[in-house]
């Protein structure tokens, strides 16, 4: 599906983790269609620069997603500037570098795995999509709608040799959302969760990647065509559905088949 300039125009969205990788690249796609973007991050600078290089549809916003006070107050900062907000797009996280610089190479069985390490990935991505969707469908309920996508992974990465805390992280989160659809079944808030399909060349891998396995990583702008979709008139009433990016045409037709020809 084409992303078309204006789509989304006074569309408003709070891309948490939005200075770097899938969320920079779903923030940049968001705001060429028109929408308007806060994007987060813990350090201020960061999120204020980024936000300047991807346009005038785009703010910066610190944010610690592991801090219940910062989120509070970044949310806030994030309705102050956008005057409202008509999507949460969860996806702050770190990654497998954190535990183990050549997680890919030289995995680490998980009885190596510092409990600090594994603690900060586990807060950042599961607590951290609790923290921000917390704060957020209360407004989103109050106000008479919104929709809320988390970014998740595969589930063999979930489950990976090697892959602990990152892929319990992953698991966490995508249950977190299942358990959000379920709470919010039957009313304006919607809930939906969006993965690439597989490894991506962002700064969660290591330097040292082979040639060979980073050719094979998929970009980030392949998050952009269905972070639109998502956030524009034509998914309304989509609830509780898990979409894959690489999969994302074949998706939308299974869910959508073409008319027969007379």
């Amino acid at each position: 599906m084409p992303i078309e300039t204006g789509q989304l125009r006074c569309t408003r969205l709070l891309v948490t983790g939005g200075t770097s990788g899938l969320g920079r690249a779903m923030a940049a796609s968001l705001v060429t269609t028109g929408a308007r973007v806060a994007l987060t991050s813990r350090d201020r600078r960061r999120a204020q620069a980024t936000a300047a290089e991807l346009g005038a549809g785009a703010v910066g916003i610190e944010m610690d997603v592991c801090d219940g006070g910062s989120v509070q107050a970044g949310v806030a900062a994030a309705y102050e500037h956008l005057g409202g907000l008509d999507m949460l797009v969860a996806n702050a996280g770190i990654g497998m570098r954190t535990v183990n610089p050549a997680f890919m190479t030289d995995p680490q069985a998980f009885w190596h795995v510092k409990p600090d390490g594994f603690r900060d990935v586990v807060e950042t991505k599961l607590m951290g999509s609790f923290l921000v969707a917390r704060e957020v469908a209360p407004r989103m309920l109050a106000a008479g709608g919104g929709r809320i996508v988390v970014i998740s992974m595969n589930e063999q990465t979930m489950t990976r040799r090697g892959f602990a805390p990152y892929g319990p992280a992953g698991a966490g989160v995508e249950a977190l959302a299942r358990v959000m659809a379920a709470d919010l079944a039957g009313s304006a808030v919607t809930v939906n969760i969006l993965l690439p399909g597989g490894p991506t060349a962002t700064g969660m891998m290591p330097d040292e990647l082979p040639e060979s396995a980073r050719a094979r990583l998929l970009e980030p702008e392949i998050m952009g065509a269905p972070i639109v979709w998502l956030a524009s008139d034509q998914a309304d009433g989509v609830h509780n559905e898990r979409i894959v990016a690489t999969e994302f045409g074949d998706w939308l037709t299974h869910r959508h088949p073409p008319c027969a020809s007379p």
